[in-house]
């Protein structure tokens, strides 16, 4: 099915989407098996019939502008599916995940339980044995990679469904992920990770000392008031913005694309395709590797929001600020390893020459960056422009829209790595040049604002920008810390370093 922010031009004869964006024009038989009598439909579909149909089908679903309807009769059988979950100390976490999934999927094989090192593994044994699992156990911790490598040498399905211990799998979710493992050019498919709803922890008043003076205890109440609000905020940002939520939106799973990873913490993987399985030696971003090398062995990976397993995220600040930071400096070992597809911001020459010239600041460098944008206009338009269709009018309209798209994209590119990314550097240079503070300002702000108008839900009022702009700056304060520290640590620049390209990160 196409997807619904595709915009279709000329009929529908050209599609324009996907992630990175790209236009993709039909020819008049794939237009034949997309449009109806008529006109394209705003949902149309493709019925893979035969050898050019289902040429067609892979086009449109690589390219990202449709994609693949996750039901399908040929779809593996639950039975076909071992469950590997990694643990360590988690005993209560672990009873409420093994509850989930004998509910949500009676028909899967076995449930392997991989003890990472546990302090009491009695406790895990028991919790395990309860609901019929097997235990397998490290003697002492080996991280989490290893410990998924070991439940997936251990299973015997076809299929390893890992499951971290804090997520809660709800009604349905094995079923589309299956569909999509129909396809035999599909290795692995993921979920949408949402927020689990914890429930509210009783209310207990907190007594005083009798000999507390007004003062203190007024202080003591403002501090637990003030804890609280952080904690709201921190739970509602991640409700919206968690860094396991890719989005409601279908996608492909490929590096610098709009679902670039899936997080290890749920996702269905064919046993054959682990190979040597998760990098043991990464603590951190293992599960990106992973997904990047099967992407680079030639398979198609799979984002099926369709398909929700519940996450309980981290409110606490500290705690959530702790991993913002933790994820931040996986960025270095994922550049060595796999060059030119973790950049801060991937722009075209055109693109980056004319933000370089907003980001002067100076009258001349913004009517020169507007003269950029035209020449760029131009030249789209030549190249949209097909011999002997008589269609340059329309490709110069498709110009005039895809170009002004393209700077807003690098503008957005660049505020955030401004803020996020490269915010240790433009402090810096924020203290010497009023232009950079400028900028650095103008960047929090509107790209908050941005950020908050993106991921809202419809009910949410404007009352509730500030927490999230405020929760938004310190994650990227965070990650941008983080990402400094493993550079240093690496001895790297590559995560810092702009691809300016144009091209992707293969060509």
């Amino acid at each position: 099915m196409l997807d619904r922010r595709v915009w279709r031009a000329d009929g529908g004869r050209t599609l324009i989407g996907g992630s990175p964006p790209r236009v993709l024009h039909l020819s008049p038989a794939a237009y034949g098996r997309l449009a109806g009598p008529d006109r394209m439909a705003a949902d149309a579909r493709l019925t893979v019939t035969d050898a050019t149909s289902a040429a067609l089908a892979r086009l449109l679903t690589d390219a990202g502008v449709a994609h693949p309807e996750p039901g399908h009769p040929d779809a593996p059988a639950p039975g076909a599916v071992s469950v590997v979950v990694p643990v360590r100390d988690r005993p209560g976490e672990l009873a409420r995940l093994l509850g989930a999934l004998a509910a949500t999927a009676p028909g899967i094989a076995e449930v392997v339980v991989v003890d990472d090192g546990s302090t009491d593994p009695d406790a895990t044994a028991r919790v395990a044995a309860a609901q019929g699992a097997r235990v397998v156990r490290h003697p002492v911790s080996r991280g989490p990679a290893a410990a998924r490598n070991t439940g997936a040498a251990a299973a015997t399905g076809e299929l390893v469904a890992f499951l971290d211990s804090d997520v809660v799998p709800e009604p349905g979710w094995l079923a589309p992920l299956l569909g999509h493992l129909a396809d035999p050019a599909v290795v692995l498919a993921a979920p949408r990770i949402v927020a689990w709803e914890t429930p509210p922890p009783p209310s207990v008043a907190t007594p005083h000392p009798a000999d507390a003076s007004p003062a203190s205890s007024l202080a003591l109440n403002a501090r637990k008031a003030a804890s609280s609000i952080a904690r709201r905020t921190v739970a509602r940002y991640e409700e919206r913005r968690s860094s396991l939520d890719l989005g409601p939106r279908a996608a492909p799973v490929t590096a610098r694309s709009r679902v670039a990873y899936v997080p290890s913490a749920a996702l269905v993987v064919r046993r054959e395709a682990l190979g040597a399985g998760f990098a043991e030696d990464m603590p951190v971003a293992e599960d990106v590797d992973l997904v990047w090398r099967l992407a680079a062995a030639g398979w198609r990976l799979r984002y099926e929001p369709s398909s929700r397993v519940a996450h309980e995220h981290r409110d606490a600040v500290g705690a959530w600020l702790g991993r913002k930071a933790f994820y931040g400096t996986g960025a270095a070992p994922l550049a060595l390893r796999h060059p030119r597809r973790v950049p801060p911001v991937a722009l075209a020459p055109w693109t980056a020459t004319a933000m370089a010239l907003l980001g002067a600041q100076r009258r001349w460098s913004t009517a020169a960056a507007g003269a950029v944008t035209l020449l760029a206009t131009a030249r789209l338009a030549r190249g949209l422009a097909r011999p002997g269709r008589g269609n340059s009018r329309r490709a110069v309209t498709l110009a005039a829209v895809l170009a002004p798209w393209g700077l807003g994209g690098a503008a957005w590119q660049a505020a955030g790595a401004l803020t996020r990314h490269w915010w240790p550097a433009a402090v810096a240079g924020a203290v010497v040049s009023r232009r950079v503070r400028r900028a650095l300002l103008v960047a929090g702000v509107v790209e908050g604002v941005a950020d908050w108008a993106r991921f809202r839900s419809p009910g949410d009022g404007p009352g509730d920008v500030v927490g999230h702009v405020v929760a938004h700056r310190l994650d990227d304060l965070a990650y941008g810390a983080g990402l400094w520290w493993g550079a240093w640590r690496h001895r790297t620049a590559a995560p810092l370093r702009p691809d300016l390209s144009g091209k992707g990160p293969d060509r």
